[in-house]
């Protein structure tokens, strides 16, 4: 019993930080503790992204389906201190101000239109790269969407994941990759997937 606790102790070295990449340092940490991070930080680490899409022009070529799809992928910046997830919001999941953020997007100019065009109502909420296009517009043509941002994690849907994590391993050192998608920086996506573990541990513990 003493063998296996001591298998799955584990100490945390370092977190180094170069643009969108993160790498969180473990030392004598069995691998199955740092896949428990990993496999957090790709389900259950909340971002916002567009849920709601109400057309108002749509004069591309895209259907009106696949420019809203196209509005949900785009990486939002995310400010998890000041929202809530819409399901545990005192609004009773209704919409509010704590638990949505409204955006709009509008171009009558011909070319393409960039995820830089999307205006919205909170500046900590918006697309992380303004240059990400979305859709053509020849002469003539126009759009014009309004948008709602909620938080979700990735187990729902893809767009709401933060990144990409995985684990590399040399010999005592396993290293937990974090490649952010924008919405977070690697540090505070590896922050919040402690605080998610925390909150499981001790849900389990009441529990029992």
């Amino acid at each position: 019993m003493e063998e296996e606790e001591e298998e799955y102790k584990f100490k945390m070295v370092s977190i180094k930080t170069e643009g969108n990449k993160s790498i969180v340092e473990f030392k004598s940490t069995h691998n199955t503790i740092v896949n428990a991070f990993r496999r957090v930080i790709l389900d259950e680490v909340p971002t916002f992204a567009i849920e709601d899409v109400e057309i108002v022009k749509n004069g591309s070529a895209l259907y009106d389906e696949t420019f809203a799809h196209r509005l949900g992928l785009i990486p939002l910046t995310t400010d998890l201190s000041a929202y809530n997830m819409k399901s545990d919001c005192k609004c009773g999941s209704v919409g509010c101000a704590l638990c949505e953020v409204k955006m709009s997007i509008t171009q009558s100019e011909s070319g393409y239109v960039y995820s830089g065009s999307i205006k919205s109502e909170d500046p900590a909420v918006k697309p992380a790269f303004d240059t990400i296009p979305v859709t053509k517009l020849l002469d003539g043509q126009e759009i014009e969407a309004n948008c709602v941002a909620i938080l979700g994690c990735g187990k729902t849907h893809a767009k709401w994941s933060p990144g990409h994590a995985y684990l590399q391993e040399n010999g005592k050192v396993v290293d937990l990759v974090i490649e952010s998608f924008g919405q977070l920086s690697g540090k505070d996506i590896f922050n919040t997937s402690v605080d998610v573990l925390i909150g499981k541990i001790e849900e389990l513990e009441n529990k029992l």
